[in-house]
């Protein structure tokens, strides 16, 4: 097995059971709800915590990234130990966690010139940077070197998708993504909107009246992608995430299972503040990226 330490942001949302079963250290987003006193993601406030204030408190929350001396600390304690190391980041077209990452990886090859660092743009967020993390992880474990890896994930990142739906407009108005009239005129209409995230961008699917409705066009959703694809469910790995929506998503990964004709193993993921803050509590989404050894 080759030697090199894995690192991702905590917008992978990947639950902490499969970061700790692959050995997989995890960098924290910070968040304030107050924009003076951040707090780190899981590790201050947990995941819970964070949708109660967001449902419970008037002030829209600010997440911030993690800084460049977060990525030096964790960088340098495995370099000291002669490891190499792979990063996995969020989108850039999101946030500045992989710039801070790649400035780190440029300030330590200053005093360790030998070190073998690669710092990933994911071009995903949430569960899909999970699922594309996890897949490094099992190139590492099936021998593949780090340069293996980056240019296996490089190519893999393409595949992935993530197809959800939310309960409200509420947190995507207050978080900029869509304007205020076209907020109050969903909530009025009961419009739920769905919402495809490929290629390192949020595009707009279109909006259904009514939350079953929603849910079962977000599964179409998936089936669309695949029937316009030629693509094949077997080669691909799938997850289902969501905010707090614990019963309708077990539901919804039921009747995803159905059609992909397998029992999806790994537990639901929770999307994390970096996500949570713009979606709320009720998204409910399909994920889903290519198999590194298809």
């Amino acid at each position: 097995m080759h030697n090199f330490e894995i690192f991702c942001d905590s917008s992978c949302d990947t639950p902490t059971d499969l970061l700790n079963q692959y050995k997989i250290r995890r960098i924290p987003f910070y968040v304030s709800f107050d924009q003076e006193h951040y707090e780190k993601e899981i590790e201050e406030l947990s995941i819970s915590d964070f949708y109660k204030r967001l449902t419970s408190e008037k002030v829209f929350p600010k997440t911030s990234l993690p800084s460049v001396q977060d990525y030096l600390v964790k960088f340098k304690e495995t370099l000291k130990e002669g490891r190499e190391i792979l990063c996995v980041c969020l989108t850039s077209k999101f946030s500045g966690s992989y710039q801070s990452a790649v400035t780190a990886r440029m300030i330590l090859e200053e005093d360790y010139p030998e070190a073998n660092i690669a710092v990933v743009d994911s071009m995903q967020a949430t569960s899909c940077e999970g699922l594309t993390v996890l897949q490094a992880a099992y190139m590492r474990e099936a021998g593949y070197s780090l340069d293996e890896t980056v240019k296996k994930l490089e190519q893999l990142r393409l595949s992935s998708r993530i197809m959800f739906t939310v309960g409200t407009l509420e947190y995507l108005q207050k978080g900029g993504r869509i304007g205020k009239v076209s907020s109050i005129a969903g909530t009025m209409l009961n419009l739920k909107p769905l919402i495809q995230l490929k290629d390192g961008e949020l595009i707009p699917y279109g909006t259904i009246r009514g939350r079953n409705k929603s849910l079962d066009k977000t599964l179409s959703m998936v089936a669309e992608y695949f029937s316009e694809s030629g693509a094949n469910y077997s080669d691909y790995d799938f997850c289902v995430t969501t905010g707090t929506c614990v019963e309708e998503a077990e539901a919804f990964q039921k009747q995803l299972e159905d059609m992909i004709g397998r029992k999806i193993d790994y537990p639901l993921f929770q999307i994390g503040v970096t996500i949570g803050t713009n979606t709320g509590p009720d998204a409910i989404g399909a994920c889903f990226i290519k198999k590194f050894n298809v």
